[in-house]
């Protein structure tokens, strides 16, 4: 046994006891800051719960389905904006995803070295821009090409097939349910991009060269090795794209054109929870109906966002074993 573990706990050097104290002192701290999201977390639920209060108790379970929203004679629905909320986040999804798999597909397995870095760069800077300059980009920019170019040959292709065509009829704004969700398809590719690219550089070397010494080509390697691998992560990150997406409020707010109506085209405008909420916060008087009609919308988004992230949390933790 040595000496200093020999000694009483009073003689001992006054590191150890110094290093015990600082221990202590950093576990707590660690345990307050975690404490302290879980708590700011249920304050927001509870807070957006009792305010929305009186419009589940005034409106019922209808709410949640109810397409009227007339501030005149205080009847509100979230049918609408869950609609638009919903149906531009799975189309940002269905646009974003083969493009981000391209994309992490190119820096993984097709680009040379000296180009990885730079083009991963740039892709991880798209997610820096503020939201409100897509928004305004958007408008200024895509809307216009929209109208011009996009939606009337859409409408004239498209357009006249059965079953489908009626997706994309109607008068070529540009703005409307399409644009905000191309808007939202560009903001969230930076998030699956790398996603997808952090997975695929995980994959053992060792299976990629004996598919290769196989015979195999790089896209059966992806196809039949790579994908098969990472389907799980890949997954968690195309529903943290999701919630990114669901969430989004002045980009879309932008070039959704804001009716409250569901359009059968989408090319129609609509809006989103995000949107409503924006737009008619500040109009809103304290203690009103329409303020707590509000307030329920933003804790139904916040269960949505709740429930995609989660199930992205779920997928995103390793059960594959090398």
């Amino acid at each position: 046994m040595s000496q200093a573990a020999s000694l009483p706990a009073a003689s001992r050097p006054r590191t150890a006891r110094r290093s015990n104290l600082g221990d202590t002192l950093f576990a707590g701290a660690c345990h307050a800051a975690g404490g302290l999201v879980l708590l700011l977390l249920g304050g927001i639920i509870v807070e957006l719960f009792l305010g929305g209060l009186p419009a589940f108790r005034a409106f019922g379970l209808p709410f949640l389905w109810s397409t009227e929203w007339d501030p005149v004679t205080e009847v509100f629905g979230a049918g609408v904006s869950v609609y638009g909320t919903v149906v531009t986040a799975v189309l940002a999804i269905l646009l974003a995803v083969p493009v981000a798999f391209g994309v992490a597909f190119f820096l993984t397995e097709l680009a040379p070295p000296w180009m990885r870095r730079p083009v991963g760069t740039a892709v991880e800077l798209l997610a820096a821009v503020p939201s409100i300059i897509y928004g305004m980009w958007g408008f200024f920019v895509i809307a216009p090409i929209m109208a011009q170019y996009v939606q009337p040959a859409l409408i004239d292709s498209i357009g006249e097939l059965p079953l489908i065509g009626f997706l994309f009829q109607g008068p070529p704004f540009g703005t409307g349910i399409l644009t905000a969700a191309l808007i939202l398809a560009i903001m969230i590719l930076p998030f699956i991009a790398a996603t997808m690219r952090d997975v695929f550089e995980q994959v053992p070397a060792v299976f990629k060269e004996s598919a290769y010494g196989l015979g195999c080509t790089t896209w059966e390697v992806m196809k039949g090795v790579v994908l098969p691998y990472t389907r799980i992560s890949v997954a968690g990150g195309i529903m943290l794209g999701l919630g990114r997406a669901l969430g989004e409020t002045m980009a879309v707010t932008f070039v959704i054109g804001n009716a409250n109506r569901i359009t059968t085209t989408l090319f129609g405008p609509g809006n989103t929870i995000a949107s409503v909420v924006a737009l008619e916060f500040g109009e809103s008087e304290m203690g009103s109906l329409k303020l707590s009609a509000l307030l329920a919308l933003g804790f139904i988004l916040f269960v949505l966002s709740f429930v995609v992230l989660a199930c992205s949390r779920w997928l995103l933790r390793s059960r594959l074993k090398a």
